[in-house]
């Protein structure tokens, strides 16, 4: 398995960095739906590496851990674990560290997390950290690891001093040892362009800055999905998902559209990479890299 730096380095000025993420599935039948459908489907579009997520609170350790391991087992494709500091010491974060290094996970995505339940106001516990760089900074000193973290176009939804604040707190994650960042979901992309140059432009930012690409599937589903993050959506986006609110099919069609003018913009503004939100279905990014001409 590679570090994902490295399969930066090499791409650097060749080609676009694609990756997906995942989440771990609450039941059997979705556990199948994942390993033996949608990723096999993915796979056919040769991805860089995948990454899978981490549960609110922390809530799916060994999920988490498992699905990576298959990944690259089954596979041969580089998978990174997330990883966040939510109720866990940092002792505990140590063993889950260890666990992933004995599985051959070469790349963690280090986040402070959500809280259980993916509400309310994170909340330190004793002898854990109150922020990601201070996970980036343990992770580093242990070393081993490709390190990747979050940014926000628009800024994290906690930082009431607003996301310039936000974008200096990355760019002390990044000189912590965070190897390159994947952006929460957007749909505006000047927000995204603007974030990026004031991280390269203004603070020296070096490595990698992907956008995340999110195809929508619903109306009502990114709808909860921005008031969850505080990503917010252009006028023309809602009023255009307004019309398809009990018409899913309708809005999974559009948002293939809308993610592909947004990509297209993004390659030509000369991003690293696309990291896809997949939502754990195929179909949607297939279709949108197999418009960008970079299906397999």
């Amino acid at each position: 398995m590679q570090y994902i730096r490295d399969i930066h380095a090499a791409a650097a000025g060749k080609r676009p960095v694609i990756s997906f993420e995942f989440f771990p599935p609450k039941t059997e039948e979705g556990d199948r739906a994942l390993l033996e459908k949608t990723i096999p489907a993915l796979m056919r579009l040769r991805p860089d590496y995948c990454s899978v997520t981490y549960g609110a609170g922390g809530s799916t350790r060994e999920k988490t851990l498992g699905i990576v391991d298959q990944i690259q087992r089954k596979h041969g494709l580089t998978a990174m674990a997330h990883l966040t500091c939510v109720n866990s010491t940092k002792e505990q974060l140590r063993e889950v560290i260890a666990q992933a290094r004995g599985l051959g996970i070469k790349n963690i995505l280090a986040l402070r997390g959500d809280p259980p339940g993916g509400t309310g106001e994170f909340r330190t516990i004793p002898g854990g950290f109150e922020f990601s760089y201070e996970l980036v900074r343990f992770l580093r000193e242990l070393g081993g690891f490709s390190i990747g973290t979050a940014g926000f176009p628009e800024g994290h939804i906690a930082c009431k001093e607003g996301k310039y604040v936000d974008w200096q707190r990355l760019k002390e994650k990044i000189d912590q040892g965070a190897d390159f960042v994947l952006t929460q979901l957007f749909f505006d992309n000047a927000d995204f362009l603007e974030f990026r140059d004031h991280l390269e432009k203004k603070l020296g930012v070096r490595v990698p800055i992907c956008p995340g690409v999110l195809p929508i599937l619903s109306a009502a589903q990114i709808k909860r999905f921005t008031t969850m993050c505080g990503a917010k959506m252009p006028a023309p986006l809602v009023d255009k998902l307004n019309t398809m609110a009990e018409d899913d099919e309708s809005a999974t069609q559009y948002g293939v559209e809308y993610a592909t003018r947004q990509c297209e913009e993004l390659l030509r503004a000369g991003v690293p990479g696309i990291h896809f939100y997949t939502l754990n279905k195929a179909r949607s990014t297939t279709e949108v890299l197999k418009n960008l001409g970079l299906a397999s």
